[in-house]
C-alpha cells in the first residue's frame, strides 16, 4: 500500500515554516518535492495548479490544497492545508508577543530589513520556475516575454491580460 498522505503531511508541515512571504515563496522548492523528488505530478500541472489558484479568489495558498486535492483527493486537500497553516499558525502565535515587545529594538528592524531581499528572491525564483515549466517553444517564451513587459511597464489589470490568455488558449492560438 502506497499511501500519498504521510508523505504530503511531511512534506507540507516542512514547508509550513519555510514559507516566509506566503506559499509562493517556497514554490521552487515545492515544484522540487512535488515533481522532481516524489513524482506526485509532472511540471505541467503543476504549472497549472498553480495558475489554477492565482486566477481564483482568495488566498495565494490555495495552490497547497489543490496539489493535496490532485494527489489524494479531498483528504489530501484537507491535510495539506492544516499542515500548511498549523505549524507556522503556532510559531506565530508564541513569537508574537515578544515580537511586539520588541518592536523598536535594533536586532528585530535588522531581521525585518534582512527577510526583505529574502522573500524577493524566493518570489523571483518561483516566477523563473514557473517560466520554465509552461514555457514549451520558442512562441510562448516570447509571449512570456512579452506579457512581462506589458505588465511591469503600464497599468493594465492582470486579470485582464489571463482572460485574454484564456481566451487565446481557448480558440487554440497558444498552448
Amino acid at each position: 500500500m502506497n499511501d500519498p498522505l504521510p508523505r504530503l503531511a511531511l512534506l507540507f508541515l516542512q514547508m509550513s515554516l519555510l514559507a516566509f512571504g506566503g506559499a509562493n515563496t517556497i514554490l521552487p522548492e515545492l515544484q522540487r518535492q512535488v515533481v522532481e523528488q516524489n513524482h506526485m505530478m509532472d511540471a505541467h500541472t503543476f504549472a497549472a495548479l498553480f495558475a489554477l489558484a492565482q486566477a481564483a479568489p482568495g488566498p495565494n495558498m490555495m495552490v497547497v490544497s489543490l496539489i493535496g486535492w490532485h494527489v489524494a483527493g479531498v483528504s489530501g486537500a484537507v491535510l495539506t492545508m492544516v499542515c500548511m497553516v498549523g505549524p507556522s499558525s503556532v510559531l506565530t502565535f508564541l513569537v508574537a508577543g515578544a515580537w511586539y515587545r520588541f518592536r523598536d529594538a535594533p536586532w528585530r528592524k535588522a531581521i525585518q530589513k534582512g527577510l526583505l531581499p529574502v522573500t524577493a528572491g524566493l518570489l523571483i525564483s518561483s516566477a523563473a520556475l514557473l517560466i520554465k515549466a509552461t514555457t514549451l517553444d520558442w512562441s510562448l517564451g516570447l509571449l512570456t516575454a512579452a506579457v512581462t513587459v506589458l505588465l511591469l511597464t503600464t497599468k493594465v489589470h492582470p486579470m485582464l491580460v489571463l482572460g485574454g490568455a484564456a481566451a487565446l488558449g481557448a480558440v487554440g492560438v497558444v498552448g
